[in-house]
């Protein structure tokens, strides 16, 4: 039997068919597929292995070995490989309630370092370009919304879109996994060039001052864009949509004894319903957009006798109603809406700025 001829073909980008089919053929040689085994059992070991470097900071080691096997096996096993290690990682070494989603941001890692490493001429440049796609674009920007998905679906709870201290350590990691990487490529390509697995050499990864430069460039623009969006975040994001039952009771109440102050509603029950609560950055104060309702007493009375009916120890009653959210509020038939109000008030001392209601 002859023995394979493996194009040793080095690509500027992946972006040519010729590319695409030499990735797609290491899904067909043994050699190949023995490896990305080998890597991904590795993988699936390594992370549970970290070294810690201080302040909470923990260097994962498996991503050495995702990068490296990418950089061997290319685009196509890596998305292969990136799926099966992620299945077993959390077979293996559970750490939680399996989600699916999160499989995509195994698989988005492996693509990136495979895109930048496979069949090409590996450069520091590279290595710095990769970390920054993964550590901002992937685990920032693409793992945000599936951890949020993961914690109103699984969890049950909230999840706050700005997780500070989370971005900021992937930006933290950034510069050190860079440096790091480049000197583990440069351990490894020597003897793995010898075997065939990869056709660069080491001629490119140094410490310039041009890739200083890229890295520090690259590390700015990730603090300023995490910045910018955190201040538009916190600028429109409603406070009231992480509300506690408590919190929501204590917050409606308060809006309620604001607006019977305001307000010539007579001698009806109030109840006031806060719909959004709104920062702004360096700014005491908070804008509350609130449901203004009066209360129909005998309507009242005939849904806490059904709730009993139902249940002896329900606790539904006035309580229930000044603990309500927009959606259940608008929903009961105790509740008569009368209007809205703006009300900003001081979020440091509660003292109120301003009042405006639109009742008639």
């Amino acid at each position: 039997m002859s023995k394979e001829v493996v194009n040793s073909t080095l690509f500027p980008h992946p972006f040519s068919k010729a590319y695409w089919v030499e990735a797609a053929k290491e899904l067909k040689r043994t050699r190949v597929l023995i490896f990305a085994a080998l890597m991904i059992a590795l993988r699936v070991v390594l992370k549970m292995v970290s070294i810690p470097i201080g302040l909470d900071l923990r260097i994962n080691t498996a991503f050495f070995i995702n990068a490296y096997g990418a950089a061997v096996f290319g685009p196509v096993v890596a998305i292969v490989a990136a799926a099966i290690s992620d299945t077993l990682g959390c077979l293996l070494f559970p750490t939680g309630v399996y989600f699916f989603p999160f499989i995509f941001i195994e698989i988005a890692g492996s693509l990136i370092f495979a895109l930048c490493f496979y069949r090409a001429r590996i450069s520091s440049a590279r290595v710095i370009l990769s970390r920054f796609g993964i550590d901002f674009f992937v685990n920032i920007v693409l793992n945000t919304p599936l951890m949020w998905l993961y914690y109103k679906l699984v969890m049950g709870k909230y999840y706050a879109i700005v997780d500070l201290p989370r971005i900021a350590k992937n930006l933290a990691m950034f510069p050190i996994e860079s440096v790091l990487l480049i000197l583990f490529f440069r351990l490894v390509i020597p003897p793995t060039k010898s075997l065939g697995f990869i056709q660069s050499d080491v001629e490119k990864l140094k410490f310039t001052k041009k890739n200083v430069t890229l890295l520090i460039v690259l590390f700015v623009l990730g603090v300023a864009a995490v910045f910018g969006y955190s201040v538009y975040s916190y600028n429109t994001t409603s406070l009231s949509a992480s509300y506690s039952s408590e919190q929501r009771y204590e917050r409606n109440t308060a809006m309620r004894d604001i607006v019977a102050e305001n307000a010539d509603l007579g001698d009806a029950t109030v109840v006031a319903v806060i719909e959004s609560a709104t920062p702004k950055f360096r700014d005491p104060n908070v804008t509350y957009e609130v449901a203004i309702y009066t209360v129909d007493a005998a309507e009242l009375e005939n849904n806490i006798a059904e709730a009993r009916e139902a249940d002896p120890e329900s606790t539904y009653g006035l309580d229930t109603l000044n603990g309500y959210s927009r959606s259940p509020a608008s929903k009961d038939d105790a509740l008569v809406s009368v209007g809205h109000a703006t009300i900003v008030v001081n979020n440091k001392t509660d003292e109120l700025v301003s009042y405006v209601d639109d009742i008639e």
